[in-house]
């Protein structure tokens, strides 16, 4: 019975001082205090600037597959997704009637030699005569009439032949190179147009060679200058999140075209290492590398503030640098390569500086590199020089990449 005296006392203590520390600190949110750097050390880094861009793939070669004659298809040996060697069959048109025209041209030919043979013989009589003053020149002239006609209507009648033949051999349609079927527009029995009818014939499917890939990518103008035929690209797909490949750039195009209200070049690049997953049709995303550079002296991004000369209208680049609690010096500055986080200092700090990453706050001391005192002017945050890019495919502005 004591020692539950004594428990119940101990309990009722510690319940009292909960109470009185509850009631000290009620209606007194709890902070939270979180802390961020203000200023950074200048350092040697490795910078490298790579250009971001997006392309669709899709195949090197790719044929859209129209008879070149009118007819219904008799034959449809392959579907969508079958490969084709080169030389096999993928698509017959019925040539009944074609053939049923050869067989009647064949006759004709015939007739017609026999015609021509006749003819000849009749010729050949007249001119003895004429020669011989038995029958006039009109006689004469009459047969050798005959003869050239009989002549060119067997000309005539062979050059239908080989039409006819031509015609017949394009109602099978062979497969140009290795290639797999992408797409299937008919079936057998159905009537198709040929090429040099209207609307350049009916398509019966499309073929390519999947074998050779390539990516069409449209770049932003602002970058297209620091990009060059035979350049390396690192390719990743987005429905194949493992995937790495190669590519090089193959093709710039000359003229610049606006696609999703975006003016831009379109470059065409081949993939070297190409893998059975990827398929027409996947986005690719790729990576440029164009400048790098190796223990250059840089800063972050945002530490570097930009102004424009009322008197030139230049915009002028500088950042601060600290020189004691609350002072700072306004040092202009030429910068290099820049990437995502860092830009290259080329003038105007040492890796000895501290750079504030932020406007010096009122009341500060701030002079110039020559020591004038300055009234705090309120510059642009360093992170404009970086994010003023031009499309949303490119993560940095070829403006940055101007030293100034």
């Amino acid at each position: 019975m004591k020692k539950a005296f004594v428990f119940l006392v101990v309990v009722a203590a510690l319940g009292a001082g909960g109470f009185f520390a509850w009631k000290k600190v009620k209606g007194q949110p709890v902070t939270h205090t979180f802390t961020r750097a203000t200023t950074a050390q200048v350092g040697l880094r490795d910078i490298h600037l790579v250009l971001d861009a997006a392309g669709d793939i899709g195949p090197a070669d790719q044929v859209s597959v129209r008879p070149e004659v009118n007819g219904k298809i008799s034959e449809l040996p392959v579907d969508i997704g079958d490969q084709v060697k080169k030389g096999a069959l993928l698509c017959a048109l019925d040539d009944s009637d074609l053939q049923a025209g050869r067989s009647s041209k064949v006759s004709e030919i015939a007739s017609a030699q026999l015609q021509l043979e006749k003819t000849k013989r009749y010729y050949e009589r007249s001119k003895e005569l004429f020669d011989s003053k038995l029958i006039s020149r009109e006689a004469f002239d009459d047969t050798k009439t005959d003869y050239d006609m009989a002549k060119n209507n067997l000309e005539k009648l062979n050059e239908d032949l080989k039409l006819l033949d031509v015609n017949i051999s394009k109602t099978k349609i062979l497969a140009p190179f290795d290639c797999t079927v992408l797409t299937r527009a008919v079936s057998p029995g159905q009537a198709v147009s040929g090429s040099s009818g209207f609307n350049s014939g009916t398509e019966v499917m499309t073929i390519a060679n999947l074998d050779e890939m390539i990516i069409l990518a449209h770049v932003n103008q602002a970058d297209i200058t620091h990009l060059n035929t035979g350049q390396h690209v690192d390719v990743r797909v987005e429905s194949v999140p493992d995937l790495k490949m190669k590519g090089t750039i193959e093709r710039i195009a000359p003229q610049a075209t606006i696609r999703n209200n975006l003016k831009g070049f379109d470059v065409r690049i081949t993939i070297r290492n190409i893998d059975k997953r990827v398929r027409p049709g996947m986005t690719a995303n790729l990576a440029i590398p164009v400048i790098s550079t190796k223990d250059t002296v840089a800063v972050p991004i945002n530490a570097i503030f930009t102004d424009q000369n009322s008197e030139t209208e230049d915009v002028e680049r500088f950042v601060y640098v600290k020189k004691g609690e609350e002072s700072y010096e306004r040092r202009p500055i030429a910068m290099g390569v820049t990437d995502n986080n860092f830009a290259e200092i080329i003038d105007g700090v040492t890796t000895n500086d501290i750079v504030s990453l932020e406007e010096p706050p009122d009341g500060a001391d701030v002079k110039s590199a020559t020591g004038k005192p300055l009234k705090k002017k309120k510059g642009k945050g360093g992170a404009r020089v970086a994010s003023n890019n031009s499309a949303a495919t490119n993560r940095i502005s070829s403006a940055a990449l101007v030293p100034k």
